[in-house]
């Protein structure tokens, strides 16, 4: 079974990486796929919501780290190397690379787990703009299948490790804010009953 399975996701990964190329995706998806093009973009959000954002952009901004060094810690040093599964551009023939070869294992995605758990972060604490999150992890995870570096199911699997680590993240954030809310209550009623 899992065999079929692996032989079904490396199918559509030739066709997302090989059937579907063009010259604007060998152009684009390079660009995309590169962490370093978005890093000046979320370092500015996230400067705008400490100094803009009042006290749930400061919020937002403390559980973007969190939830960041937990995506990408378990993706990348915990559950790539318990794996070990080979990249496409090493394990098949004729990938599109597109990019220079990574030398880490390839399941999950950690581009896909990273940008997956900002996007369910965001959605959460600022529902208005859902879609545009939304659109921009499905961009930049696409990007790693068509540079020639995941599998879809890689890619599948490291936005559900996003997904996950972002609503662990957000509710133990509420589990502590209640406590925190409950305990001033007590103290205040303390207080009150003193004098």
């Amino acid at each position: 079974m899992l065999d079929l399975l692996l032989e079904i996701d490396a199918a559509v990964f030739l066709f997302f990486n090989r059937t579907l190329a063009n010259p604007v995706f060998d152009w684009l998806m390079p660009i995309i796929t590169n962490a370093d093009h978005w890093r000046i973009p979320i370092v500015i959000i996230w400067l705008l919501l400490i100094i803009w954002g009042k006290k749930k952009g400061r919020i937002t901004a403390l559980l973007v780290v969190v939830i960041l060094v937990l995506s990408d810690q378990l993706s990348s040093s915990v559950i790539k190397p318990l794996i070990g599964r080979v990249r496409p551009c090493f394990a098949l023939e004729n990938v599109r690379l597109l990019i220079d070869q990574p030398n880490s294992n390839s399941f999950p995605s950690s581009h896909a787990a990273n940008i997956s758990a900002m996007a369910t972060l965001f959605t959460i604490q600022y529902p208005k703009f859902k879609w545009i999150y939304i659109a921009i992890a499905i961009i930049i995870s696409y990007s790693r299948i068509a540079v020639g570096v995941h599998y879809p199911l890689d890619v599948l699997g490291g936005a559900l490790l996003g997904i996950v680590c972002a609503w662990a993240v957000v509710i133990v954030n509420e589990q502590i804010t209640l406590r925190i809310v409950q305990l001033n209550k007590n103290r205040r009623g303390q207080h009150a009953e003193n004098n």
